[in-house]
C-alpha cells in the first residue's frame, strides 16, 4: 500500500465511522495492542486479507490519535505475527494524518492448503478465527474440519455406515444404475463381479454400504441419517415471525424425506405449488402462465445443494433447507464453496468437487450431468424470464442460493424502501436479510449513510457496535 492510499483509507473511515470485512482499527497511541492474534487469524483465512490501522481511535468518534513510536510497533506486530502457524507475513505502510503517524500492516490471506492459520498459544481449535463484519470469530469445529478436509483429501461420501442394509434398497433403481455401468464403463464392467461393481463405483467399501450408496438407492435413508433431509417452508411475509391472515405463520410447511433422486423431484413440486403464478396475455390473445421462479433453474439449485452439500459427521443432523418469501427464494446447505473456487468465480471455472463418488452415481443415473453447467442454467434461465441473477454466498460453512421473484434489486431498497422498513426498529441481521446483499456493504454503504444524514437512528447510540443495537427511521 503507498502512503497516498494509507491517507485516502483514512479518511474514508471517519467518513464512514465503522470498520469492515477487510478493516481492523486499533488505537495504539499508548503502546502496542497485545492481543492481535484474532484478528491475525481472521484476516489470513479469508482470500482478500485484511489491513489493521493503527493510530485512529474508534472509541472517540473515529479520530486520528497517532501511534506511540511506529518503529516500534512494526516490530511488536511482527513478534505476534511469528506466533501464528503458518508465521504470518504483515507489509506495513507508515503515513503522516493530521499531523499524527498512522500505521497499517497489510494481512495477505493464505491459499486455502494452508488454512486455518492459528495462533500457537491455544492451538488449532481455539486459535483460528473468520472474520464476520466488522468482528473476529472463533471458528467453529466443523469450519476448522472443513479446512482440514480439503487439504487431507477427505471423502466424506464414501464413509460407511455400519448396520445398514441393502435389501431395503430400490431395487429397480439399482439394476438400471448397474446397467449404465455396464454400457458407460465397459472396461470396468468386463468380466465384472456385481458386487465387485459396487465396491469399485463406491457404491460399498468393504462389503459395507458407503453414504453414497445409502444416498442414492435406500428407499428411506433417513432411516439412519434423520436430518439428511429437506425442509421446505412458504412464509407470507418478506422475514421469518412475520404473521399472514388468520394469524398463519407458515402458508406451507413440509419435510422432505428419501433417496435424492426423490427428494428432489418432491422439492421441485413443492416450490412449484407454492409459486405464484402471473398470466401474460401477448399480441394475438393467447394467454400463457408463468411461474414466479423458472423451474429449471429452480431444480439446479436443489440439484447442486443435494450434491454439493456436506456429508461430514459435522453436519449431518443439518437438513437443507428451502424458505420461499414473498419476495424471494433461499435454498441453503451445509458445506461452503470446496477448494479454491471462490463466489465471483462460480460457473466460470470448473470447481473441484466435493463428492465426487456421489456425483458419479447420479450422473450414470442421469439425474445431474456432472459438467458444472448447473450454475451457468441458472443465470441464463433468470436471465430469459427477466429477473434478477440469482445470489450466491458463503456464511459460516453453509452455501445459500437466493433468487429474487422481481427487478427489484439493492439498488432499488438503498433509500425509500429501507426507511420504510425501519418504521419500527431493526436488528442489522433483518436489515441485512431485507437487502440481500452482504452484511458489510449494508452497513458500510447504505445504513452508515442514512444515519450520518440524521435519517435513520440508533436505539442504543452511546454503543454503536452493541450486538443489541437496532436501526429506526428517524
Amino acid at each position: 500500500m503507498q502512503t497516498e492510499e494509507l491517507f485516502n483509507l483514512v479518511k474514508n473511515i471517519q467518513r464512514l465511522k465503522t470498520e469492515s470485512q477487510t478493516v481492523e482499527l486499533k488505537a495504539a497511541s499508548g503502546g502496542c495492542p497485545t492481543k492481535l492474534f484474532d484478528t491475525l487469524s481472521a484476516f489470513s483465512n479469508q482470500d482478500d486479507g485484511g489491513i489493521i490501522v493503527f493510530g485512529i481511535d474508534e472509541k472517540n468518534g473515529y479520530k486520528v490519535c497517532g501511534v506511540y513510536d511506529s518503529q516500534d510497533l512494526q516490530k511488536k506486530v511482527n513478534e505476534q505475527c511469528k506466533q501464528m502457524e503458518p508465521v504470518v507475513r504483515p507489509l506495513f505502510t507508515v503515513c503522516e494524518v493530521d499531523d499524527k503517524v498512522v500505521v497499517s500492516a497489510e494481512i495477505p490471506g493464505v491459499d486455502i492448503s494452508e488454512r486455518p492459520v492459528f495462533y500457537t498459544g491455544v492451538g488449532r481449535i481455539k486459535g483460528s478465527y473468520i472474520r464476520v463484519g466488522e468482528a473476529d470469530e472463533l471458528m467453529s469445529e466443523y469450519e476448522v474440519y472443513s479446512y482440514d478436509a480439503f487439504r487431507k483429501r477427505i471423502r466424506d461420501d464414501l464413509r460407511t455406515v455400519e448396520g445398514s442394509d441393502m435389501r431395503l434398497w430400490d431395487s429397480e433403481r439399482l439394476n438400471i444404475y448397474l446397467s449404465a455401468v455396464k454400457a458407460e464403463r465397459k472396461n470396468l464392467a468386463e468380466n465384472v463381479l456385481e458386487k465387485n461393481i459396487y465396491e469399485l463405483m463406491g457404491v460399498t467399501q468393504n462389503g459395507v454400504p458407503t453414504i453414497s450408496g445409502i444416498m442414492t438407492f435406500s428407499k428411506y435413508p433417513q432411516t439412519y441419517f434423520p436430518q439428511l433431509c429437506i425442509t421446505a417452508v412458504s412464509l407470507p411475509g418478506t422475514e421469518h415471525g412475520f404473521i399472514g391472515e388468520d394469524d398463519a405463520r407458515f402458508l406451507d410447511n413440509k419435510r422432505i424425506t428419501g433417496a435424492i433422486p426423490d427428494m428432489l423431484e418432491e422439492a421441485v413440486e413443492f416450490v412449484r405449488k407454492n409459486c405464484r403464478t402471473k398470466t401474460i396475455i401477448d399480441e394475438n390473445g393467447r394467454r400463457t402462465d408463468k411461474p414466479e421462479y423458472p423451474v429449471r433453474a429452480v431444480r439446479e439449485a436443489i440439484l447442486n445443494a443435494l450434491v454439493h452439500r456436506d456429508y461430514s459427521i459435522h453436519t449431518e443432523n443439518v437438513p437443507i433447507r428451502i424458505e420461499m418469501y414473498r419476495d424471494r427464494m433461499e435454498i441453503t446447505n451445509s458445506g461452503g464453496l470446496y477448494g479454491r473456487i471462490s463466489i465471483d468465480s462460480l460457473g466460470k471455472v470448473r470447481p473441484e468437487t466435493r463428492n465426487v463418488v456421489l456425483a458419479n452415481m447420479l450422473e450414470l443415473l442421469k439425474i445431474t450431468e456432472n459438467r458444472y453447467s448447473g450454475i451457468p442454467t441458472m443465470r441464463r434461465e433468470f436471465l430469459e424470464a427477466g429477473l434478477p441473477a440469482p445470489e450466491f454466498a458463503v456464511v459460516r460453512g453453509e452455501f445459500k442460493v437466493t433468487m429474487k421473484n422481481s427487478k427489484l434489486d439493492g439498488a432499488d431498497i438503498n433509500g425509500k424502501a429501507i426507511l420504510e422498513f425501519c418504521e419500527i426498529p431493526r436488528t442489522r441481521d433483518e436489515i441485512v436479510n431485507f437487502v440481500g446483499k452482504s452484511r458489510n456493504y449494508v452497513m458500510s454503504q447504505i445504513v452508515a449513510p442514512l444515519v450520518e444524514k440524521g435519517e435513520l437512528k440508533m436505539t442504543i447510540p452511546d454503543k454503536p457496535k452493541s450486538s443489541k443495537q437496532k436501526f429506526m427511521r428517524v
